[in-house]
């Protein structure tokens, strides 16, 4: 299916067949009776990593270019279990990991979930925490 993200936007009135649930559901079949009816669950209700890169591709074509990064990266993440998304954002709080713990952050989303402009973000992250003084063993003046 051919793809104009200058002109396909919005995705679900314009091309509708284009958005899916992560169960393989048209986006006509995502309505009440069939939540109620139990056809579609919980995890119908979620992006799909091609949706978010559509999305992604029509931010960049209407020149958001950070909105577009975000789209892109939560794509990447759309696999990532809850649990290990949860274990990255505590470990980008200030004060909490050191440049090695970032570092490792960023292997495993490379290597184990193919993450590659997430640990690029992450790897920023270090790279600004080690010039303020917020990683683990630093503390920024009082």
């Amino acid at each position: 299916m051919r793809f104009d993200p200058s002109v396909d936007y919005p995705l679900g009135r314009k091309r509708p067949e284009l958005v899916s649930t992560p169960g393989g559901h048209g986006l006509d079949e995502v309505t009440l009776d069939a939540v109620r009816g139990g056809t579609i669950d919980a995890g119908d209700l979620r992006a799909t990593p091609e949706t978010l890169r559509r999305q992604s591709a029509i931010a960049l074509a209407a020149g958001r270019r950070q909105l577009a990064d975000n789209l892109a990266r939560a794509a990447e993440l759309s696999n990532v279990p809850a649990e290990t998304i949860l274990e990255v954002y505590t470990a980008l709080r200030p004060h909490r990991s050191s440049l090695e713990e970032l570092e490792a952050w960023a292997t495993r989303l490379e290597s184990e979930w193919d993450a590659p402009r997430t640990a690029a973000f992450v790897r920023e992250a270090k790279d600004v925490y080690a010039k303020r003084g917020l990683l683990a063993a630093e503390r920024a003046p009082v």
